[in-house]
């Protein structure tokens, strides 16, 4: 059975005191290539969610975000009391050093208050909240999480159905094509064998060794000969249906025997001195590689 390796998932978690949106999407890889989106709070169970994910989908270009969305409202910055302190007190010393007077008595006026909106933008002003994990949390997390990849497994069998669908019909195009070549490869090498015999007649002769020329007449038409090709390319074919059917990922396997196909129509093209037998070659070669464009997304 085919499975894609595009995916994607979701879960939603509604706790008492935060929400979650879990999503895990999937594209084509040739190995498992997990990222990790999510709060600090949870960065140490990272190693448990890489190892989920490579137990579970196995192959292909991972994104797992987990969102976290407070329910009650909260103060994210504090004022850092004790750095605006210093920073005032720096200001102070550093009019005295340059013999302004006091700014107090014109508070009215506004500078003192421009003072103060301006340290706001100092360095290290604000304190950024601490965010905590809830008890029992991340137990739900993890639940949600399973969801979500149970989501993207169903995705990715409802997508590999679609290709399998779509690659079994090429791999029979294929053995149609195969079936229509066999009466041109029979006819041409009748045509072979009358064109030597034509020209050689038409060569004087005299003293030719029957013998050696029967056995070179054989040789350069084995050499012409497809059948070997063509029975291997038919057991090729049945093999690659057979794979696709397995339970197991399959999808570098089916790339194994999609190069093995493609050599066997290789040769067919490179001993095809027939138009009609090179029309359909090429019919083949663009078959097979709408198939490996496929395979590429099969896990």
């Amino acid at each position: 059975m085919i499975q894609s390796m595009t995916g994607y998932g979701k879960a939603e978690l509604n706790l008492t005191n935060a929400n979650f949106t879990i999503e895990v999407k999937s594209l084509n890889s040739k190995q498992i290539d997990a990222n990790l989106k999510m709060s600090s709070v949870y960065r140490d169970k990272e190693i448990g969610l890489r190892k989920l994910l490579s137990e579970k989908l196995q192959r292909g270009k991972i994104e797992l975000s987990i969102w976290r969305e407070k329910s009650e409202s909260s103060p994210k910055f504090t004022l850092n009391k004790e750095v605006i302190k210093d920073y005032h007190n720096q200001i102070e010393a550093l009019r005295k050093e340059l013999g302004y007077k006091a700014p107090f008595s014109k508070i009215e006026t506004g500078i003192y208050s421009d003072i103060m909106q301006t340290m706001v933008h100092m360095p290290e002003i604000m304190i950024k909240g601490e965010e905590k994990s809830e008890d029992n949390e991340w137990g739900e997390i993890q639940k949600g999480v399973d969801i979500a990849i149970t989501n993207l497994l169903q995705f990715r069998l409802d997508e590999g159905k679609k290709l399998e669908d779509d690659i079994t019909n090429r791999i029979n195009k294929l053995s149609t094509l195969l079936i229509d070549i066999a009466p041109f490869a029979n006819v041409r090498i009748e045509k072979i064998k009358k064109s030597l015999s034509d020209k050689l007649a038409e060569i004087e002769i005299k003293n030719i060794d029957e013998n050696r020329f029967e056995q070179e007449l054989i040789y350069y038409l084995e050499k012409q000969d497809i059948t070997e090709e063509q029975v291997r390319l038919d057991a090729h074919l049945t093999y690659f249906i057979e794979t696709m059917k397995a339970d197991a990922p399959n999808g570098k396997k089916l790339g194994f025997i999609g190069q093995e196909i493609g050599r066997e129509i290789n040769t067919i093209g490179s001993k095809s001195s027939d138009a009609e037998m090179q029309k359909l070659v090429v019919q083949m070669k663009d078959e097979l590689e709408k198939i490996k464009e496929q395979l590429l997304n099969i896990l």
